[in-house]
């Protein structure tokens, strides 16, 4: 049996395409879309299609027809905005016999959701930084002495680091406020009705410390696998540049904690910051990451256990594929690829 893989937005994650081709080795193909014929990713996929915006009416039947076409066993999607999108249409595409390895839509929104993952942390008893989702509470706090500059203010949509600004003073913190706004008017997440919300920008307390990076890995029924920790030595557009491979038992409890709680289905990234010996959890991600290749080039081969997954091994099965050591530092680098354009198709 062919275990062909379809990665969905696959963007920039040139790596993954390769991660996967290698786990493979032979025993299946690797599929990838995005909306851009020039994407990075799409050149090292073993087929690559250009796909209509996520938004579109006609995407979910794009996709139906790709996988059906090449017997699709896994689809992987790498964009937060069409994670809500998958999980709504979750049973409808499995129905073809594929493994959509995206989480309920529970998950997806309270991870999706800034301000429902700061909800979600706290009733749950997870130190997460103090957040506010107004303006004036946040002015309140201020004066009250709840909250000290710089903060930080984000959208309470988003991915990455887009939009995320760090006020030192009173008028720079309305200043921020309004451009956001402004900005949030031509967000690509107002494409889609079904996620307007009353509220779109959070203020939240800025943290001092050491931020990390953790991998938390659900299998495919959502049972608690292994957590995999990064330092992270340096950022570059909301993404991790450099970083350090960590093994660290409280990381590990925290980890399994999230992974028990949440019950999401496959990699999760979250961002977690270490201040006064507490560990805080700042983002959740319901997807691979971009600090998975860290993980993997430590020794955590996530792709080689999907598939054996898809195979039916148990945990204890594909732990042949885990041999994670610490104090592993790699960095991201620019290389250039020749890619797909509209005189070459």
């Amino acid at each position: 049996m062919k275990y062909n893989i379809l990665f969905t937005c696959a963007g920039r994650r040139n790596y993954l395409i390769n991660y996967f081709k290698k786990a493979l080795d032979g025993n299946g193909i690797v599929i990838a879309t995005d909306n851009l014929l020039n994407a990075p990713a799409l050149i090292e996929a073993d087929i690559a299609y250009k796909v209509s915006d996520v938004y579109d009416a006609d995407y979910i039947r794009q996709l139906k027809e790709i996988i059906i076409n090449h017997h699709v066993k896994a689809v992987i999607s790498l964009n937060d905005f069409e994670l809500p999108i998958l999980a709504k249409h979750k049973a409808e595409l499995e129905s073809f016999g594929t493994k959509i390895i995206v989480s309920n839509e529970k998950v997806i929104d309270i991870a999706f959701d800034k301000w429902k993952t700061y909800q979600y942390l706290k009733e749950n008893n997870v130190n997460t930084p103090a957040t506010f989702k107004s303006l004036n509470e946040a002015k309140k706090a201020i004066e009250m002495g709840e909250l000290k500059f710089p903060v930080v203010i984000k959208p309470r949509l988003g991915s990455g680091s887009k939009g995320i600004l760090y006020p030192e003073t009173i008028e720079e913190l309305e200043l921020a406020h309004r451009l956001l706004e402004i900005n949030l008017e031509r967000s690509s997440h107002k494409k889609d009705s079904s996620q307007a919300i009353e509220i779109d920008i959070l203020i939240q307390e800025k943290l001092d410390g050491k931020e990390y990076g953790l991998d938390i890995i659900n299998n495919f029924e959502g049972e608690y696998f292994a957590t995999f920790t990064k330092e992270k030595i340096y950022m570059r557009a909301g993404e991790t540049d450099k970083a350090r491979s960590i093994i660290h038992e409280d990381f590990n409890v925290l980890g399994k904690q999230i992974g028990i709680l949440l019950k999401h289905i496959g990699s999760i990234d979250v961002d977690v910051i270490l201040q006064n010996n507490k560990l805080y959890i700042i983002e959740i991600n319901p997807r691979f990451g971009g600090g998975y290749p860290f993980s993997h080039e430590a020794g955590a081969d996530i792709a080689s256990v999907y598939i054996d997954w898809l195979k039916g091994f148990n945990n204890t099965q594909v732990m042949k594929h885990i041999n994670y050591i610490e104090n592993i530092t790699f960095s991201k680098c620019d290389m250039l690829l020749k890619v797909f354009d509209k005189n070459n198709i």
